[in-house]
């Protein structure tokens, strides 16, 4: 696999389980040591200037991985301890803020939920203030409420300058935010391009209309042009429409073209 990310992107990594993301990332994050090739951070190759790799580099996990001994705050004093920084609890606050962990500073990591061991999760990953942020999967378990807040939090990061690097199965989180997008297949890139473009590969509309009993039609549409003759068929085939919806190509369509397989 070949890609490169653009300083300041949103970018998405998408594909089925086991397509090979979270290898991936634990290779630029240093955890896994790839057999060949290279991967670098800003310049920094991750084996041989791990050290400036790693600062460059804040990594949420997909895995709940947590200290049972420590409050929210001194987990995150801790790792920033990691990273040589100490006294910056002005932007521990700051963070804890914008995930809605305030309330949350003292108490013990045991005693949280887990919706709210993943907002840690996200803090800790920003305590060093990384120019590259990798996300991986960090909105799964948790709550409509916290998703919205942790989303404009990371487009606000991405504006200031942030590279975002995510990986979702909520494949309308990677529509919305990201500007391009690879999908990956058995280890392989099986598309790179803009989420636009990816899109466009996907022609047509779909016309979902359901009927008085119930009963759903769906019928695939060139253009709207075919959108009345559509309806006049469903008519003569004794179809009493109750309810009609047109629906767009999205991301979940190319996905399932590409790779073959559900989000």
């Amino acid at each position: 696999m070949s890609l490169a990310v653009e300083e300041g992107e949103f970018f998405g990594l998408l594909g089925p389980n086991g397509a090979g993301k979270t290898t991936l990332i634990n290779v630029i994050a240093g955890l896994a040591r790839a057999d060949s090739g290279s991967v670098t951070v800003l310049g920094s190759d991750v084996a041989r200037d791990y050290r400036r790799a790693r600062r460059l580099l804040g990594v949420v996990p997909q895995e709940l991985v947590f200290d049972p001994f420590f409050t929210v705050r001194e987990t995150l004093r801790l790792q920033s301890g990691y990273f040589g920084i100490r006294g910056n609890d002005r932007w521990i606050d700051e963070v804890m803020h914008h995930l809605d962990l305030a309330s949350k500073a003292d108490v013990n990591m045991r005693a949280l939920s887990g919706g709210m061991k993943r907002r840690v999760l996200v803090a800790q990953a920003l305590v060093h203030k990384p120019p590259v942020i990798v996300l991986d999967e960090p909105t799964a378990g948790v709550d409509v409420e916290l998703r919205q807040g942790l989303w404009q939090f990371v487009r606000r990061l991405n504006r200031d300058g942030h590279t975002i690097v995510l990986t979702t199965h909520y494949l309308e989180e990677a529509e919305l935010h990201c500007n391009r997008i690879a999908l990956l297949k058995a280890g392989r890139v099986a598309a790179l391009d803009t989420t636009q473009n990816l899109l466009k590969t996907i022609s047509g509309l779909e016309l979902v209309a359901r009927g008085r009993d119930g009963e759903l039609s769906r019928i695939k549409l060139k253009d709207y042009a075919e959108l009345e003759a559509a309806l006049a068929r469903l008519r003569g085939a004794g179809v009493e429409l109750h309810e009609i919806e047109l629906q767009s190509p999205d991301l979940e369509d190319v996905f399932v073209r590409l790779t073959g397989k559900q989000p």
